[in-house]
């Protein structure tokens, strides 16, 4: 359960950094525009932090970490929203620059892909151990 108060902590600093260097890194280019850096602050916090701080509630209530296929679920999201994150920050940094890259678009939607079939996967763990 400390393990997911961590993650939890891990992600809001996260978080807090990605909001700052979003509007550090778009003032001193003079950039003005959308950029991907925008909306990657939010998905941090909601996603990472808010996500795992309501998870360790329910790790305290249901003791949902106690599940078999918990682990394996544990780096499963977290890698859906590493490569997330990842491909946010890479397209952001490259707009404010004025270039793109191809498949960009297909990472992203990969992490965003593997992130959605792991939700399903947690609400079946939680929903086992409702059921005990």
């Amino acid at each position: 359960m400390r393990k997911l108060y961590v993650t939890s902590f891990a992600y809001a600093i996260l978080g807090l950094v990605a909001g700052i260097f979003f509007r550090e890194f778009t003032k001193i280019n003079e950039y003005t525009a959308y950029t991907t850096l925008k909306p990657l602050h939010t998905h941090i916090l909601v996603l990472g932090f808010m996500f795992f701080l309501i998870l360790t509630l329910l790790a305290k209530t249901f003791r949902v970490h106690e599940t078999r296929s918990f682990g394996p679920w544990y780096f499963v999201y977290n890698g859906g929203l590493i490569v997330t994150l990842i491909a946010m920050t890479v397209r952001g940094v490259l707009q404010v620059n004025g270039t793109d890259m191809n498949g960009l678009n297909h990472i992203a939607g990969l992490g965003h892909a593997i992130l959605g079939a792991s939700i399903i996967w947690f609400m079946v763990l939680l929903g086992k151990k409702i059921k005990e």
